[in-house]
């Protein structure tokens, strides 16, 4: 029987979506890319899950493009992007659940954009990215020349896109491409601790949060503060607010999970 090409599974309101093409390094075909959007849309509909991982099966995280599922289609460049990355990075943006990027191995070409994609980005040691676009003679893509000059400047984006140089993960956190580097032999039960310390905090400020944090990105001060205080009103009209303040008047921690 053939593996499916996203594992899903839930613990503790954290749903891991394993991207499962290992004896491939999780290179992406269109059936991997349009099952993972899929999927992110559905834990997004789902009241139980609170937090999304998004990881790899075995040693890599995602090496990019499967190039040998894309030749021959007669489909355009323009038209594969807009047909299968474009969709999914903008659904792992707009998500209103926060994103964990979960870096288990090598992350090339699509797969380093996969990589920054996410709201927290959390890797192995062993784990590294690559550009590798330029190897090609091609274009980054799926967002990466958004996500990366945002986190490293312009120049070092252009000659990490330009030179291939891998990053490992001691020069992935000194750049800020990622938040946390665990070690390899725990990284998937640190992971899964940190979503599920993420899991506990207040759910509706954090989608708030998310919204202006990524309208932040392409708005001016005036246009931020505006935001602020339209979604500050929507926070403040919410039961979490509430059980956050009455939290800290009995000196007790917050319950922001209900049950459903």
């Amino acid at each position: 029987m053939e593996q499916p090409v996203i594992l899903v599974s839930d613990r503790s309101a954290v749903r891991t979506l394993t991207l499962n093409r290992e004896s491939k390094l999780n290179a992406a075909n269109d059936d991997l890319l349009l099952t993972l959007t899929d999927e992110l849309k559905r834990a997004d509909a789902d009241p139980s899950v609170r937090v999304v991982v998004i990881t790899g099966a075995g040693r890599g995280f995602c090496a990019g493009q499967d190039l040998g599922d894309v030749s021959g289609r007669g489909m355009t460049f323009t038209e594969h992007l807009n047909h299968t990355y474009n969709p999914l990075v903008r659904t792992i943006r707009g998500l209103s659940k926060p994103v964990i990027s979960a870096v288990n191995g090598v992350a090339a070409g699509a797969g380093a954009s996969l990589a920054l994609a996410g709201d927290v980005r959390l890797w192995a040691q062993g784990a590294s990215l690559i550009e590798v676009f330029s190897n090609i003679a091609l274009v980054p893509d799926s967002g990466s020349t958004w996500f990366l000059p945002r986190l490293v400047g312009y120049h070092r984006a252009f000659e990490l896109m330009a030179l291939a140089e891998k990053v490992r993960a001691e020069d992935a956190l000194r750049l800020g491409l990622c938040e946390q580097v665990f070690p390899d032999e725990t990284f998937r039960d640190d992971v899964q601790a940190y979503a599920e310390r993420l899991a506990t905090r207040p759910a509706h400020a954090l989608k708030l949060t998310k919204q202006a944090l990524n309208a932040a990105l392409t708005s001016t001060l005036d246009q931020a503060l505006d935001l602020e205080a339209e979604l500050q009103q929507l926070a403040g009209d919410h039961w979490e607010h509430e059980e956050g303040v009455t939290a800290f008047k009995q000196k007790r921690p917050a319950q922001f999970v209900r049950s459903i």
